[in-house]
């Protein structure tokens, strides 16, 4: 399974329009490879570098396994968004308080589907997913404060 991202390579640095501090835009995303029994996908973005600890900027939940990514700005409407630690149910682009951070993207296939409500803590999410998970891939970008 993969994912990866038109907007940058593995490794490189998000665009600003990504980012909390300029447009706050979700990041066009493209998934392939997904495995057979695939019942839904996954999606989770955080940022291990917080000065807070783990912070996570998105949670997004029952993607249809058909599912060949998402375009710039735009997820589709059947899917569940989980917490964010903004208090958020929805994207939250990069923002780091104080130097550059890495961001990881991280694709799960499940062979079922998540009962869970829209806005469900990522714990909650993390915890339905154990067992379920056939595959799983990772996308890691960084980014840094802009320069004033």
């Amino acid at each position: 399974m993969k994912i990866k991202s038109p907007a940058f390579e593995h490794g490189e640095v998000i665009p600003d329009k990504y980012s909390r501090y300029h447009d706050d835009r979700t990041p066009p995303l493209e998934f392939s490879d997904i495995p057979d029994g695939t019942r839904s996908l996954a999606l989770i973005l955080d940022d291990p570098d917080a000065p807070s600890g783990l912070f996570t900027h998105w949670v997004v939940f029952n993607i249809d396994p058909n599912s060949t990514g998402f375009p710039e700005n735009d997820v589709p409407r059947d899917v569940r968004f989980g917490m964010t630690s903004w208090g958020e149910a929805g994207y939250g682009g990069p923002q780091p308080p104080d130097r550059e951070h890495r961001y990881y993207f991280r694709l799960y296939a499940l062979d079922c589907r998540l009962d869970h409500p829209h806005g469900a803590p990522r714990e909650e999410v993390e915890a339905a997913m154990q067992g379920h998970m056939l595959a799983h891939a990772e996308l890691m970008g960084r980014y840094a404060p802009p320069v004033t």
